[in-house]
Parts: C-alpha cells; sequence; structure tokens
C-alpha cells in the first residue's frame, strides 16, 4: 500500500517536460524535471492533464520514483466504468504526499487497466456487479485493500485503506500496482464468474495471479515505464526488476509487522524460482521464501510461468524489440490469457487447464502456432504443464475447436455445482456444509508436473473442495456467523474474514466476501 509522508515534490507547471534520472547511492532511479514553458497557457493546461505515479510509490526507505503526467482520467468512460467515492478534486499538477494526488494516482491506473482489459477481450464485457465499479479510496486503517461482490456488511467494489506504520502513513489506493491488482480480481469476475466462490486451491490462487498480471500488464501500458523496463532487464523481461517486482510499498510496510510475510524487496516478486507442488501437499501458511496453499504464496508459481512466457514472447517475436514491440507483445499475452480463461474448465488442476488452453488459443488466429514452443516451454518448466501435457495440447488429433467467437464473457448467472461436506470438524453447529465444487468437463486430459515422474494424478472435486474449505479454517478466514457452535465452534477473533457461512434453502453454504490482500 502506498504512502503519504514521502518527501513532497511539486509538480512542474510547464507547458514542456522532460524527465532525466539518476542513479542514487542505493543504486535506485530517481527523477528530476527541466522546466520550459511558465505562464497562461501552462495553468491552461493543468485542466487536462494530472500527476501520478509512472510505477508504484515504491520503499519508502529508498529514493522516490518518478511521477509522470497523463491525460484527466474519465472513469465514467467505456470500456468497465468505475466511480470513485466522493467529489473529484479539480484536475491539477498536485504535489505527491497530498489527498488530491493520492485520488488521481488511483484515478489513472483504474482507466489504465479498464482500457487495456477492454481492448484485449473478444466481445463486450460487463462488471459482474452492476454497470459501474464502485471504489472506495479510504475505507478505514487497516493494511489491506479487496474487492467485493458486497453484502455481508461490505459495499460492492473496490476498498483501499491506510495505516500509520513506524510513523509513516500507507495509502493502499495511491500504488497503482495495488490498484491494478485489485481491479484485475473485478475484470476476472467479469470474465468467469464461477471462480468467485469455487472451493478450490488453484481457483482462488489464479485469482490472486491474475491480479499480479494485471498489475504487470496495466504498468506496461505506461510508455515511459516500458523504457526504463527494457533499460534495466537489457530486454529480458523475467530478470528482477520494476516490472517483476510487485507493491513495493506495501510490501515495505508489512514488512516492518511481519519480516518474513513478503519479499525482501516488495510484497511478491513474479521473477522467481518456484516450480509447480499439488497444492493438497502444501502446508497453509509459510514464510515468503518457501510456497504454500496459501492463494497469494502459491499464486506466485502461474504469475512467475506467465512472466516467463511474456519475456519469451517478446525475445522471439522481437529480438531487438522496443517499447512499442513490448506493448504489443503485452497486448498478445493479454489476448492469449482472456481466451484460455474463457475456455478453460474450472477443476482442481486449474493451473494446468489455463495453461494448455493458453497454448491452444495460439493455435488460433491471429496468431496460428506463432507462439507455440515459448509457451509451451515456460510452462513446462514451471512444472504448471507436466511434459506429456505439453505434447498432448498440440498434438495432431481431431478434435472441434471453440470459434473465436465464442470467447465470449460467460453468462453472469451460471454457478458450479454444490456439493456436501462434513462440517463437524469446522466448529459447526449443523453437520454438513454445501460448497461450490470445480467439475466442469475438461476438454485436455492435462495436468502439472509432479515431482516424481510424470504428471500429477488429479483430485477429485470433493477432494479439492474439502482441501480448500479447511486451509480456510485453519487460516482462520471464515465468519461462522451465528453458525458455529456454542462449545465446539471457534471464531479465530482477530482475522479477515474472506468467506462466511449463510443459510440457503434450509442448508449452511460457504460463501466467499472478498479478495484481499491477505495479512492479518
Amino acid at each position: 500500500m502506498a504512502r503519504t509522508t514521502t518527501r513532497p515534490r511539486a509538480a512542474t507547471t510547464t507547458r514542456q517536460k522532460t524527465t532525466t534520472r539518476r542513479k542514487t547511492a542505493t543504486g535506485r532511479k530517481t527523477a528530476t524535471r527541466s522546466k520550459t514553458a511558465t505562464g497562461p497557457s501552462a495553468r491552461a493546461k493543468q485542466a487536462t492533464e494530472i500527476a501520478t505515479w509512472e510505477d508504484d510509490p515504491g520503499d519508502p526507505s529508498q529514493p522516490s520514483p518518478a511521477t509522470i503526467t497523463a491525460p484527466v482520467p474519465n472513469l465514467s468512460a467505456q470500456p468497465l466504468p468505475s466511480r470513485i467515492a466522493g467529489t473529484a478534486p479539480p484536475a491539477s499538477l498536485y504535489p505527491t504526499g497530498s489527498a488530491p494526488f493520492r485520488y488521481y494516482a488511483a484515478a489513472a491506473a483504474l482507466r489504465r487497466t479498464a482500457d487495456f482489459w477492454g481492448s484485449v477481450v473478444d466481445g463486450p464485457i460487463s462488471w459482474q456487479i452492476g454497470k459501474v465499479l464502485p471504489v472506495v479510496l479510504d475505507d478505514g486503517v487497516d493494511l489491506n485493500a479487496f474487492y467485493t461482490r458486497g453484502g455481508f456488511g461490505d459495499g460492492p467494489g473496490l476498498h483501499f485503506f491506510h495505516e500509520a506504520v513506524s510513523g509513516r502513513t500507507f495509502f493502499s489506493g495511491e500504488s497503482p500496482d495495488v490498484v491494478c491488482h485489485e481491479m484485475g480480481h473485478a475484470v476476472l469476475d467479469a470474465l468467469r464468474p464461477q471462480l468467485f466462490d469455487a472451493q478450490t486451491i488453484e481457483a482462488a490462487a489464479f485469482h490472486e495471479s491474475f491480479g499480479d498480471m494485471s498489475a504487470i500488464l496495466s504498468a506496461l501500458q505506461v510508455e515511459t515505464f516500458r523504457q526504463e523496463v527494457l533499460s534495466e532487464t537489457g530486454g529480458v523481461l523475467n530478470r528482477s526488476s520494476r516490472l517483476s517486482r510487485l507493491a513495493e510499498q506495501l510490501g515495505a510496510a508489512i514488512r516492518i509487522q511481519h519480516p518474513d510475510a513478503v519479499d525482501s524487496d516488495c510484497l511478491r516478486n513474479a521473477a522467481n524460482s518456484f516450480f509447480y507442488r499439488d497444492p493438497q501437499t502444501l502446508p497453509p501458511s509459510a514464510p515468503a521464501n518457501q510456497l504454500s496453499s496459501e492463494p497469494h504464496s502459491f499464486s506466485r508459481v502461474f504469475t512467475a510461468a506467465f512472466l516467463d512466457v511474456l519475456a519469451a514472447m517478446f525475445k522471439s517475436a522481437s529480438p531487438n524489440g522496443t517499447a512499442d514491440d513490448l506493448a504489443a507483445t503485452a497486448s498478445d499475452a493479454a489476448r492469449l490469457l482472456v481466451r484460455s480463461i474463457a475456455a478453460a474448465p474450472v477443476v482442481p488442476d486449474y493451473f494446468s487447464q489455463v495453461a494448455a488452453h493458453m497454448v491452444d488459443a495460439g493455435e488460433q488466429a491471429p496468431f496460428n502456432g506463432k507462439y507455440r514452443e515459448v509457451l509451451k516451454a515456460a510452462f513446462v518448466r514451471r512444472g504448471v504443464i507436466s511434459l506429456h501435457g505439453a505434447t498432448a495440447v498440440t498434438a495432431p488429433k481431431p478434435r472441434t475447436r471453440r470459434p473465436v467467437a465464442a470467447f465470449a464473457q460467460v453468462e453472469p448467472s451460471a454457478e458450479l455445482p454444490m456439493a456436501t461436506i462434513s462440517a463437524s470438524q469446522f466448529g459447526l453447529a449443523e453437520m454438513t456444509l454445501k460448497v461450490f465444487t470445480p467439475e466442469e468437463p475438461k476438454q485436455f486430459a492435462v495436468t502439472s508436473s509432479s515431482l516424481q515422474l510424470g504428471p500429477v494424478e488429479p483430485r477429485s472435486p470433493q477432494n479439492a473442495a474439502e482441501a480448500f474449505t479447511e486451509d480456510l479454517f485453519q487460516r482462520g478466514r471464515v465468519d461462522l456467523a451465528d453458525h458455529g457452535h456454542p462449545q465446539a465452534g471457534f471464531m479465530h477473533p482477530f482475522t479477515k474474514k474472506t468467506h462466511v457461512i449463510v443459510r440457503e434453502s434450509g442448508s449452511l453454504v460457504l460463501r466467499r466476501r472478498t479478495f484481499d490482500c491477505g495479512f492479518d
């Protein structure tokens, strides 16, 4: 989450600005600006431009990153309109650290993310929760941000917070990385609403991964940022860089209170060495340098694979690529991703199905196999697809392909089937609990890699739902409401609740409340 106590830097009021960068003693880049014009014309320009961060505001112990100017964002525009609660400040080039700057930093990130995803989806897309996505920039004291459909005490939309840590106040809604991540949850809910309540570790982890992929791809829509990334990485995008390091400032805030909960230089780094593991064999929580079945932790496997995909696509398409080439590659990668999401069935081994359908989407127009080998190589390298699975996806055989027109938004009313599991071990007053199970039919008989030999044996939907439910209760993420056993029940009173027990048609049902940052 973003801080507000950075060294204030007054924004320039110039007709033309140039940004030069210098290396500091710490190796971090900062920005200085030169004025070339002032006067009435410059003041008039303030009505059409705002100042915002080029990237995440960064670790407060390091020099501040650059700010950039951008057109005043029109949040009500299509596609995917949003609305920030309260009154918008007059458009101007506000200094960092001010409330109006935070407003426009969030607004610019929201509009950029909406425009990007709206441009790569085949067909119309609309929010799952209504015509406009509500946004609350400061919903109270917390190191948190979340997306919710509403109900259970929360209004629908995106919620951001603030908290003082070691004398500094951090605002999550100021960070483009955090805003684009949370908006990614809303975008994925529009694309594949069945994932919201799916009781499986990989479905929840993919939601978090999509949020991080949204942050990465949205950042690449900023031309100056693309240029900086190419300079920093030498064109090898899956190196650790400003692109791969997500939410540096939120990570810094959490690190003060929970030193092993996040990476050493950010919240999560997409450039990592994690290899797929069956999440049901992992502990429900672990330090940041290890994998666990907690969705944010496990998401890093798919996010790293996607960064590898992006890097390989860029290198194969344009070995000496420019910033414009990188923008085109980001668009191609996102198109493959959204097509795979629309086509992939919600099953326990969801990562492998998304990857397989991403490879399959690459066989169709307009890609026509252009990225076949780099896609398969990246997913095999991370174990997201087994070696057998990679050969099976593109092996010549007759099968019915879904036409491109079918990659459209899934019906919002569609829900996964429900199954009944035992509830007594969860401290509920009743014996059974209904959950949404991941059991849609597969097109590809593909799973991820085993650590022994060959592919992982797929889990049953019932088994996957029971394992994820147990994880949620172990981490204290379920609100029992008034359905807990008076003696045997346990409430975990100081943890944030992502799920809630409700009564529907006479039965207890487990429903998701939010996708949030997940730190207590």
